[in-house]
């Protein structure tokens, strides 16, 4: 309730008066809630170790190789955490009955930061548009005011998320971005090939993730510099303390499932299976019933493993 599906009145009144109960919706929500729990478990509790740790490092103890390994960390560990809360929730609200909206949409495979704040949080992204953007005149207004109302916005939101200059930093650093492809950079952009569209639009995200989770500027500045290969570290910490198995599966795992949309795989697969005779036709489905019962008590039996053998790591999201 406080990070979100952020839930509109509008949206659920009618399901209080007509919810109903049916046996496949709730097979779905089961479905959904497991595979949110395995993201958080399995996936954003693994990196978020040593991105911990990495962000903890002094100026002079912070080389370029390490800097980078912890922003890719805080990348897959923020997405993970967050999204798997949130399917954590719509889960459970398919459970009761309930359709809650979308959060998130694979943000990390955006062609561009208006791309990106379209996948990402969408419920908060729609409120903001919603409630602050078209009452302060949205389109219809002129150019400059228009710009002024983007840079607002996005100021309001790094606010929602605590009261620090860093979140206000990071709200207007997106800010910047979208008034920047609303100019003529936007439509350049859009004429690059894709692979060069995501690769800007997720180097912005990421170092736009240094502002949120450095607790200041100085920390900020000196995590930039170590990116960037101007800071002197004298005392540099080797990377491989860093690097284990359970985090180098993670970050495969995390960069997979982040950036493919599960549900296109499986309606490819289903329309390959289509094209079959009737007799595979049914052994194929059958196949991929079974599997899919098995992965998900598998996925449910690891992360409740890993819940009772790892330390208490509450969902980041919960502090703003």
């Amino acid at each position: 309730m406080v990070a979100g599906p952020i839930l509109r009145w509008n949206a659920i009144a009618p399901q209080l008066e007509r919810r109903g109960f049916r046996r496949e919706v709730f097979a779905e929500g089961l479905r959904r809630f497991v595979g949110g729990l395995a993201k958080k478990m399995l996936i954003a509790n693994a990196v978020a170790l040593p991105a911990d740790q990495i962000f903890a490092l002094s100026a002079d103890e912070l080389s370029l190789g390490t800097a980078w390994f912890g922003i890719a960390c805080y990348t897959l560990q923020i997405y993970f955490d967050f999204s798997g809360y949130s399917d954590m929730a719509v889960g459970l609200g398919k459970m009761f009955g309930f359709e809650f909206l979308e959060n998130f949409n694979f943000p990390y495979a955006a062609q561009s930061i208006r791309d990106f704040w379209r996948r990402w949080h969408i419920s908060l992204s729609t409120w903001f548009r919603d409630y602050v953007y078209i009452p302060l005149g949205g389109n219809r207004v002129s150019e400059t005011r228009n710009r002024l109302n983007l840079v607002a916005v996005f100021f309001l939101c790094g606010l929602w998320h605590g009261a620090s200059w860093t979140f206000v930093a990071w709200g207007f650093y997106h800010g910047f971005f979208l008034v920047l492809e609303r100019t003529g950079f936007g439509p350049a952009l859009d004429k690059l090939p894709r692979p060069l569209r995501h690769a800007y639009a997720l180097l912005a995200v990421m170092l736009g993730w240094v502002l949120f989770r450095a607790n200041t500027f100085p920390e900020a500045s000196h995590y930039f510099a170590a990116l960037f290969g101007f800071g002197q570290p004298a005392h540099a910490q080797p990377l491989h303390r860093y690097v284990g198995t359970e985090v180098i599966w993670a970050l495969g795992v995390g960069a997979v499932f982040s950036a493919l949309p599960w549900h296109t795989v499986k309606a490819l697969a289903g329309k390959w299976a289509g094209k079959l005779p009737a007799q595979p036709q049914a052994v194929l489905a059958n196949l991929g019933h079974a599997i899919e019962i098995v992965l998900v008590l598998a996925l449910l039996l690891l992360s409740a493993l890993w819940l009772a053998g790892g330390t208490y790591n509450p969902f980041i999201y919960f502090r703003f």
